[in-house]
């Protein structure tokens, strides 16, 4: 599971190597690297130029381009996902972890499960408060996990 930039890390590794894992978390995910580093009206955008390059130079729009999740879905066979967004992040933009969920959906060639939470209040960081996030954020995954490994009417 990964969150943000870490739902970047997991989208390129669920597209290179899928077969490596059943089930993945991406919350919040930064998985439309290079639509959302082209466009400088993001917050977040040019503060990443140091880490991953300009776009607007060909040789890191190529570099981006290649590992880019959004841009790189094929059709293949894919883990359960389990996908958070929030609309009124303002760093993640809500459309693309959307348009990535979409994208999946159409060209996957399996049966796996695509859960997509979208957060109608929440922005990056989730619900606020501990028990909040505990309740909202937690327990939902861990219940979608309980599921994809057969375990929803384990005694624990």
């Amino acid at each position: 599971m990964g969150g943000s930039a870490g739902g970047l890390l997991v989208g390129t590794c669920i597209n290179e190597r899928p077969d490596l894992y059943r089930a993945v978390g991406a919350f919040v995910p930064f998985v439309d690297l290079l639509n959302d580093m082209l466009d400088e009206k993001l917050p977040i955008v040019t503060g990443y130029y140091s880490e991953v390059g300009n776009p607007k130079e060909e040789k890191y729009y190529k570099y981006i381009k290649s590992y880019s999740p959004y841009d790189n879905i094929k059709a293949q066979e894919y883990p359960h996902l389990y996908v958070t967004t929030g609309l009124k992040d303002v760093r993640v933009p809500y459309w693309g972890p959307l348009k990535w969920v979409a994208k999946l959906r159409e060209l996957k060639t399996d049966n796996n499960l695509i859960v997509l939470d979208v957060q109608m209040n929440e922005g990056h960081a989730g619900p606020a408060g501990r028990m909040a996030y505990l309740a909202k954020e937690k327990a939902k995954f861990y219940a979608f996990l309980l599921h994809v490994f057969g375990m929803q009417d384990a005694k624990l």
